[in-house]
């Protein structure tokens, strides 16, 4: 194994949380299993995610205070090699950015590792929110349409993601296509969908064939080249809300990308088979719990669904080829 290596090391710009796994507590750890060095940056730090229902404390990070993290690395030779025509970081991944300023300060990293590094790739996980409701001001959609996708090489987004960046409702197979035309328009050469359902029946129209099965749920990825290669996928899906999934796919299929010599086909299933032995293991733990009971019986609820990383370290290091991922023509 070579010393130094910047295509082994993420520079990775998420929220973190003391107790659970969402942000870099979900993405850090899988990566540093699959041998990636990771330097991380905090963008918040709370006790808790927030569907905790007793709320949480913390500190946010602000784009100035950012910029002069990065300012720090850059001075002590962090980001450039000793060989002056190489950069130190190989990937940055990005998940969720609350606030405009710091989205921006985001921009300027990302330029400047890309100008250090030319091969440096920028795997972003565009988080807006899901199930018809933002998480963040939806102000950042825009800049995330003219500012941040342009810069990157890899996205995962969500379908409601991905109907706010396109302005595309997805409703089939050939909306999903669209869509992503649309951001392979904007510059990114991979596109992953990382949940979408497909809600039309079959009418006899050729785009409403490929419908959701019942308790299903579909991860579509498009990689655009001299030809755009697509491809379909679906899981079985579990009942009840798992938080920091979305920050595991990202960081997962960084990892899975990251050679380029691994077929998108093949990407997409080992990271379908890993996600699903997570999720399915940390469905067989989570509590069911009554929206009557007291706070303290919910926040017991909520802990148990966190996800069961450490338990499933073999599934990320040897990913369990479960699903096979269908070509879209």
């Amino acid at each position: 194994m070579a010393c130094s290596d910047s295509n082994r090391r993420v520079l990775s710009i998420q929220s973190h949380v003391v107790s659970g796994y969402v942000g870099n507590k979900a993405a850090v750890f899988p990566l540093q299993l699959l041998e990636f060095e990771v330097d991380i940056i905090n963008s918040v730090q709370f006790s808790n995610h927030t569907g905790y229902p007793n709320g949480w404390e913390g500190d946010v990070l602000d784009g100035d205070r950012l910029l002069k993290l990065v300012d720090g690395l850059d001075r002590n030779g962090l980001l450039s090699g000793a060989d002056a025509e190489s950069g130190r970081i190989g990937h940055v991944l990005t998940g969720y950015i609350g606030t405009e300023s710091f989205l921006r300060a985001v921009v300027v990293v990302v330029k400047k590792l890309k100008d250090l590094n030319s091969k440096c790739r920028f795997v972003c996980d565009p988080v807006l929110g899901d199930r018809g409701k933002f998480y963040v001001p939806k102000e950042l959609v825009e800049i995330y349409r003219n500012e941040v996708l342009p810069l990157a090489d890899v996205i995962t987004p969500n379908q409601f993601e991905v109907e706010q960046l396109t302005g595309i409702s997805i409703h089939n197979i050939k909306d999903a296509q669209s869509a992503c035309d649309i951001l392979h328009g904007l510059g990114v050469p991979l596109v992953l969908i990382t949940s979408v359902v497909f809600g039309e029946g079959d009418d006899g129209k050729e785009e409403n064939k490929l419908i959701t099965p019942s308790n299903s749920i579909g991860m579509f990825a498009s990689r655009d080249g001299a030809a755009v290669e697509q491809y379909l996928l679906y899981t079985p899906k579990f009942e009840g809300q798992f938080t920091g999934t979305g920050d595991l796919c990202a960081s997962l299929f960084l990892g899975l990308t990251a050679r380029g010599d691994e077929t998108t086909r093949d990407a997409l299933e080992k990271l379908a088979g890993t996600m699903h032995a997570i999720v399915k293991r940390t469905s067989q733990c989570a509590k069911v719990g009554s929206e009557e009971g007291d706070t303290a019986e919910k926040a017991n609820v909520v802990f148990s669904r966190e996800m069961k990383l450490v338990q499933s370290q073999n599934d990320i290091l040897h990913p369990p080829r479960l699903f096979r991922a269908q070509r879209v023509d």
